[in-house]
């Protein structure tokens, strides 16, 4: 409870995390106050500052909790339930259609745990973000991090029947250029550089469009719209071509291959719903390949 007032910075919002009401909290903090002795945090209206008491308290009483949760983890991680809270961050289509279901069946056969999923086409990272498991496109940069591959695709471009009808088919890479592309933003580029192999090798092709966004299922909406051509994973648009809501262009070339990968942190001994929901993406994407 303490350190929940002391991160958020005032009761009002420490109620709101904890799930009570600022007089519940600040009568708390007040019998906690009494059983010490000691004043932990000067409190009005305008400020929330801790005491040289309070800072103390919050340090050392960090220490505690990891200590105690480093140790409920090490227990539990002998049995073969999962406890406590899962945090798990997917592209945002993939995560809908495939990872929710996952995790929902997940939590479902373990009573004791709370999970909570982070749908993001930004670039989710395990670390920065506060996620237990991040599935991502393409190998982190991170070399500490773990993982575990889940899936190989490929990107496709696809558009359409009602925009190829209006603007023409693509028959090379080039023609992009003379076409409204849809680009996904991540979080520190736009992804404007598609990737191709030819007869001739790879080759990068810089497309232009008056849309981008960092939600790739607003970019496949766009898409089936017609508002454009889209760089799509083909694990996501697979049903939408093969009943002929987009088509895929320019086939004979081969986009950039891609993979999902299942990332987290390292830890002595992996926390069993970690491990266990890990082994379980793994099993459920085995055998496919897009």
């Amino acid at each position: 409870m303490f350190q929940a007032i002391a991160d958020a910075g005032s009761l009002s919002a420490a109620a709101r995390i904890l799930g009570s009401s600022p007089p519940a909290v600040s009568r708390r903090l007040a019998e906690l106050e009494q059983r010490l002795g000691v004043k932990l945090a000067d409190r009005s209206a305008r400020r929330f500052r801790l005491t040289d008491e309070g800072t103390t308290y919050l340090e050392q009483g960090r220490r505690i909790l990891e200590q105690l949760r480093d140790l409920e983890t090490e227990v539990a991680s002998r049995g073969g339930t999962a406890r406590g809270r899962l945090r798990v961050g997917a592209p945002a289509d993939l995560g809908r259609r495939r990872i929710a279901p996952l995790l929902a069946d997940f939590a479902k056969r373990h009573q004791g745990l709370e999970v909570h999923l982070v749908l993001s086409d930004a670039g989710l990272e395990v670390g920065e973000d506060g996620l237990d498991v991040a599935l991502r496109v393409g190998f982190p940069d991170d070399p500490a991090v773990l993982t575990r591959k889940l899936l190989t695709g490929r990107r496709i471009v696809c558009a359409a029947p009602s925009y190829l009808a209006k603007h023409g088919v693509p028959n090379c890479p080039e023609d992009l250029l003379h076409h409204e592309c849809l680009c996904l933003a991540r979080r520190y580029s736009l992804q404007n550089r598609w990737r191709f192999i030819d007869a001739t090798g790879p080759k990068v092709v810089q497309v232009q469009g008056t849309l981008t966004s960092s939600d790739g299922e607003v970019l496949r909406a766009w898409a089936l719209e017609g508002r454009g051509l889209s760089l799509e994973a083909e694990w996501d648009i697979a049903d939408d071509v093969r009943d002929g809501r987009l088509v895929a262009c320019l086939d004979g070339l081969c986009a950039e291959t891609i993979e999902l990968y299942a990332t987290y942190l390292p830890s002595k001994p992996i926390p069993v719903s970690i491990r266990l929901f890990v082994d379980e993406a793994v099993a459920a994407f085995r055998g496919q390949a897009a």
